[in-house]
């Protein structure tokens, strides 16, 4: 049986027994946590999916370590600029392993709000009034560029001054 949940703003697929690194959790090591954010459920040819997650449905899992991932180096660079700048990082995370999987079977339904929003949606526009048309000021219309350049000035020739001796 497998189950993709959603943690820390990320999908994970998993089974039961498998190690997972997620974001890091505000859970000390050895804890056991739940994640109820379930989006679907499948063993073999039967698959459960949420819309958008399952009721009912849970991840159970139990926190084995706290910890720092490799060090990422970012760069941050603007060519001919002058402009370089070099950091390196190390992301937080939280290994668990999957320890059981429940699933709820029902599709949890939409919330109550949207529901309402979405039925009074078609009613309160067809009961609105259509707004009335205002006059529309017409507007000057735009100069449009000249597809052509005007003809350049022509060289006038310059006559010879005699010298008069």
């Amino acid at each position: 049986m497998y189950a993709v949940f959603r943690s820390g703003g990320k999908q994970y697929r998993a089974s039961k027994g498998e190690r997972l690194k997620l974001e890091k959790l505000e859970a000390n090591e050895g804890a056991n946590v739940s994640f109820d954010e379930v989006l679907l459920v499948g063993e073999g040819s039967s698959v459960k999916v949420g819309t958008p997650l399952l009721a009912g449905s849970s991840v159970s899992a139990k926190v084995l370590k706290q910890g720092k991932s490799k060090k990422v180096s970012v760069v941050k660079f603007r060519r001919r600029q002058n402009y370089l700048r070099q950091h390196t990082h190390r992301q937080w995370f939280t290994e668990v392993e999957i320890t059981d999987i429940k699933s709820g079977g029902k599709a949890a339904p939409k919330a109550d709000k949207e529901e309402k929003a979405e039925a009074e949606a078609p009613k309160a526009a067809a009961t609105e009034k259509p707004a009335a048309k205002k006059a529309a000021t017409k507007k000057p219309a735009a100069k449009k560029a000249a597809g052509k350049k005007a003809p350049a000035k022509k060289a006038t020739k310059k006559k010879a001054s005699k010298k008069t001796s």
